[in-house]
């Protein structure tokens, strides 16, 4: 199975070290599909909205909503979230790709819901898969995975190693769909 996780050591590192993978291998010219998430630096470090970025090109959904200043309620909107796994596995099965990248497997995945089963269908049609993983998750990370999972180190170089060894076949003219 060609399955890896990463889990940055700072809050922010995972989202930013797949940012940069997701760069590098654009501009190599490969088939990205998945989500990574965006950040909006004017907003301050606790504010808890997260959007994702539809690869290969958009569109960016939110998937929180505001619950107001009091609230301590989930601001997870599960309906936007299933909103975004609709678009990347349409884009899937009728596009392929060389790569999913994904920028966490959450409690939505933990959970059988999210981008759970998006993961397995790009597994099954043999499409490499990297994607973010809390300490939180891990465990159920693993069961998902039947433990057969790579967990790469928080490391740029290390993260393009295990890119550049799934990808090869593509490089060689081969097709990963």
């Amino acid at each position: 199975m060609r399955l890896a996780s990463l889990t940055g050591k700072q809050p922010g590192e995972t989202d930013r070290l797949l940012v940069s993978v997701v760069a590098r291998l654009r501009g190599e010219g490969f088939r990205l599909l998945g989500a990574i998430r965006t950040s909006d630096a004017s907003r301050p470090a606790d504010y808890c909205e997260t959007s994702l970025s539809l690869l290969p090109d958009g569109p960016v959904v939110r998937i929180t909503q505001d619950l107001g200043a009091g609230s301590s309620a989930c601001r997870m909107d599960a309906g936007a979230l299933e909103d975004a796994v609709g678009i990347a596995t349409a884009r899937l099965v009728s596009d392929g790709a060389d790569l999913v990248i994904l920028n966490k497997f959450g409690l939505s995945e933990a959970e059988g819901r999210g981008f759970r089963a998006f993961i397995g269908e790009a597994l099954a049609r043999d499409i490499p898969v990297l994607l973010g993983l809390s300490k939180t998750h891990r465990a159920a990370f693993e069961a998902f995975a039947d433990r057969s999972a790579i967990s790469l180190p928080p490391d740029e170089a290390a993260i393009a190693h295990w890119c550049d060894g799934v990808l090869d076949s593509t490089r060689a003219g081969g097709e990963s769909v």
